[in-house]
């Protein structure tokens, strides 16, 4: 054990408490955490900065509107119910397609209306929500995700976390659903973390429940190698989002949508440290680099070069840690 901790160290791996006490207390205002705490507000934040989201068809604040949800999706064939509060993918409840007058999961289950109306009384509870405090349930577009994820992505939709420290991004690994994660992006859950080179936008090593893989634990495909569509374009969309919530450690979660392109998700003030693992690579390094570079430039496109300057001057591959 005692060599393991002194390997992760020399590697620059950041812990916990380090993360906490280092990033997240120095740099990140509690005043500033309803922005990311609520996705709604972080929605709104998004759509006034030009910044695209998931539509939203509606937003029930009460249990004697739970009813409405029916009127909210007319029209709308899939959609996704989910707590304005929530954390780690609990009480996304995913509508894939209806048959007359059932909802279908990506499971192939069918629901009533009226189970989906008790998914969303049991949202409102707060039985999801971060505190347990009573919650509002988010109506929302579903995201299709791009078929260059369709041969390592188990029903649900993968997601691109990028970790951003002061406005720059540091690191991202794509987040991929599995069956043993139930089809969510989650990797407490047992989705795939495959850390993304970042200057070129493919997938390097991969991580399933802490333990080093190459190969989709469902499919049997390569997890190494694959090359993000417009990865240019998503490093500065990540590093616009310190404009919405100028939070200086902060987790961007971001989709490639089949139609409508890059999607923000959500924003995170307590980004995992799992990212590290799953690049091989410890935060140590790009965080002291980013602070060196102080004061660090307001354009987007200037930050990013920040990052790019550390990972060009970079000679050693990314390792198992």
């Amino acid at each position: 054990m005692l060599s393991r901790i002194r390997k992760l160290k020399a590697a620059g791996v950041v812990g916990i408490n380090n993360r906490n006490r280092g990033y997240i207390m120095p740099h990140n205002p509690r005043a500033l955490y309803a922005r990311v705490d609520d996705k709604v507000e972080t929605k709104r934040l998004a759509i006034a900065a030009g910044i695209a989201v998931p539509e939203l068809y509606g937003l029930i604040h009460a249990v004697r509107e739970a009813k409405d949800f029916e009127r909210m999706v007319e029209g709308h064939k899939d959609f996704v119910v989910k707590p304005a509060h929530g954390s780690g993918g609990k009480g996304i409840l995913v509508i894939t397609d209806r048959r007359r007058d059932m909802y279908i999961k990506g499971d192939g289950h069918a629901l009533t209306a009226a189970e989906v109306q008790h998914h969303i009384e049991t949202v409102l509870g707060g039985v999801y929500s971060l505190g347990g405090q009573p919650d509002q349930a988010i109506i929302e577009y579903r995201v299709k995700f791009d078929r260059v994820f369709e041969a390592v992505s188990y029903r649900g939709v993968p997601d691109i976390r990028v970790l951003v420290y002061r406005g720059v991004p540091a690191m991202a690994m794509l987040r991929l659903p599995t069956r043993s994660s139930d089809g969510r992006a989650n990797l407490h859950q047992g989705a795939v973390g495959a850390g993304i080179d970042m200057l070129t936008g493919a997938t390097t090593l991969a991580v399933c429940k802490n333990r080093r893989i190459e190969e989709h634990p469902d499919f049997g495909t390569p997890l190494g190698g694959l090359q993000i569509p417009g990865w240019p374009a998503l490093l500065l969309l990540a590093a616009r989002c310190h404009e919405l919530a100028p939070l200086g450690y902060l987790g961007v979660d971001m989709v490639l949508d089949a139609e409508l392109g890059p999607l923000i998700l959500e924003l995170n003030a307590r980004p995992g440290l799992g990212i590290q693992i799953a690049n091989g690579r410890g935060l140590r390094g790009v965080l002291n680099h980013i602070d060196a570079a102080a004061p660090l430039p307001t354009a987007p496109e200037a930050r990013v070069a920040v990052m790019r300057a550390y990972y060009e001057g970079l000679t050693e591959a990314p390792v198992p840690l």
